[in-house]
C-alpha cells in the first residue's frame, strides 16, 4: 500500500469511490475535501492505493484547520478519513492509520503530533484509532454531526 496527494490523474479513482450512507453520517466526501483543497492552501488530500485501487482516503489540514481541535502549533488534523464500502472490513483502515505517521513526517517536518476527531456515536472508529496509538486526552468539539472527541497522536 502507499499513500499519494491527491493529483488529478487519480479523478478516476475518486469517481469510483463508495460511501454508504451510514459512513456518510461521520465523513465527508473525498470529492468534496478535493475540491475545499483547491481554495485552502493547508489542505492536502490523500489516497491510499492498494492494488492499483483506491482503498482509503483522508485529507491532512494544517495551520487554521487544526486550531478548533488543538493549541499546538505543531500539529496537523487527520479529517475525512473513510474507506471504500467495497474495501471495508480488510484491515486497510488500520493498514493506513500506520502508514500516516512515517508519511507526515517525511512531508511535514515541523509537525509534531497529528489530531483527529471522532464523532461520539462511531464507536467502531474510535476503537480503531485507539488501536493504532491516538489517546483521548480529554478534550471534545462540536461538530456538524455532533459531539466529537479529539483524539492525539504524539511524533
Amino acid at each position: 500500500m502507499k499513500l499519494h496527494f491527491y493529483q488529478p490523474e487519480f479523478d478516476k479513482h475518486i469517481e469510483e469511490y463508495i460511501l454508504t450512507d451510514e459512513q456518510l453520517q461521520f465523513t465527508g466526501i473525498p470529492k468534496e475535501a478535493i475540491e475545499f483543497s483547491k481554495a485552502e492552501a493547508n489542505h492536502y488530500p490523500i489516497l491510499a492505493i492498494e492494488n492499483e485501487q483506491l482503498v482509503t482516503f483522508f485529507a491532512l489540514h494544517s495551520c487554521e484547520g487544526v486550531k478548533p481541535y488543538s493549541a499546538n502549533d505543531n500539529a496537523i488534523l487527520i479529517r475525512t478519513f473513510s474507506t471504500d464500502f467495497h474495501h471495508q472490513r480488510k484491515g486497510y483502515a488500520h493498514q493506513v492509520l500506520m502508514l500516516i505517521p512515517e508519511f507526515v513526517n517525511t512531508h511535514f517536518a515541523s509537525i509534531n503530533e497529528m489530531v483527529l476527531a471522532v464523532n461520539v456515536k462511531n464507536e467502531a472508529a474510535q476503537a480503531l484509532y485507539k488501536k493504532c496509538g491516538f489517546i483521548d486526552e480529554g478534550v471534545r468539539a462540536m461538530g456538524r454531526r455532533g459531539e466529537l472527541i479529539v483524539l492525539s497522536y504524539r511524533l
